[in-house]
């Protein structure tokens, strides 16, 4: 069993770092919000860090899951931040969504200090992260993620290691991309079903065996056809991440145009005050035309 520290409590480290508890680590969190890092402890033991920086000091592993690249460096690079309490030898594990460019520096800036850097994006959403079946894609070093993937098992169902540092990232743009055409595809294609006037369960049931059949279609087209929209991962973080994908595709050359259109419809859905809803939201965007 390890010592380890989870910076980051929000609806995706909630539940990681009480898995790592449960699998007999000895954890010790930081949450920004004070108050949710305290009923984290006060539900799961552990201990409570009053700094990023406390929090690392002494661990094997620290794993960090925060909102995008000024988020992470503010948990990692300031005095108080995480790497200035790293033990040599220690991993930073970072399950952020960010950018490559942001893993990349602070794989070289942990290198610096001794200490191995993996970045680690995940895919599953809040469900996933409940109930242990997350997929995660790592960039890093291959000693530092040896060492890491038997604790990550504790909330994973898969993982890999992609490639040097940055890999992780990048795999998890692809991710994206490939979700924001599923949903958009989904939501017109039971937009389309209902303006014919088809039976839409009955088509689905059919569709659903054969070559259109998808996670998405499988376990959200009903609530979309509720119109129900609460299910974890927000438009306003989507549209976040498709930032990254769009600025990494300005990088590489990359042609993204169904991206970048459905960046633009879900800012449509933000216009429409849906903000917080679930991805799948894309469908009140056509239904209100």
């Amino acid at each position: 069993m390890a010592k380890v520290a989870f910076i980051g409590l929000g609806i995706m480290g909630y539940p990681m770092a009480r898995h790592l508890k449960d699998k007999g680590h000895n954890v010790t969190v930081y949450n920004r919000t004070t108050a949710r890092a305290q009923k984290w402890v006060a539900e799961n033991g552990g201990a409570l860090a009053k700094t990023p920086r406390a929090a690392a000091e002494g661990q094997d592993f620290v794993f960090c899951c925060v909102g995008n690249d000024a988020d992470l460096r503010s948990v990692t690079l300031f005095e108080e931040g995480a790497f200035k309490g790293m033990a040599p030898g220690a991993v930073f594990v970072d399950h952020t969504t960010a950018s490559a460019l942001v893993a990349r520096e602070l794989h070289a800036d942990a290198e610096k200090g001794g200490f191995g850097f993996i970045d680690a994006p995940v895919s599953g959403g809040q469900a996933g992260a409940e109930n242990v079946t997350l997929t995660i894609m790592c960039g890093g070093d291959s000693e530092d993620y040896s060492r890491i993937a038997p604790v990550i098992a504790a909330y994973a169902r898969a993982q890999r290691l992609m490639g040097p540092s940055g890999s992780g990232q990048l795999t998890k743009m692809v991710n994206q991309i490939c979700i924001a055409g599923l949903v958009q595809a989904l939501a017109e294609g039971l937009h389309f079903a209902r303006r014919a006037g088809l039976d839409v369960e009955a088509v689905v049931d059919v569709i659903s065996k054969g070559a259109a059949q998808s996670w998405q279609m499988d376990n959200r087209h009903k609530t979309m056809l509720a119109g129900k929209f609460d299910f974890g991962f927000a438009v306003d973080w989507m549209r976040k991440d498709l930032a990254i994908c769009l600025d990494e595709a300005r990088r590489n050359g990359a042609s993204l145009p169904v991206a970048a259109l459905i960046d633009q419809f879900y800012a449509d859905v933000q216009k429409m005050g849906g903000s917080r809803w679930d991805t799948s939201s894309l469908i009140a965007r056509l239904e209100s035309e």
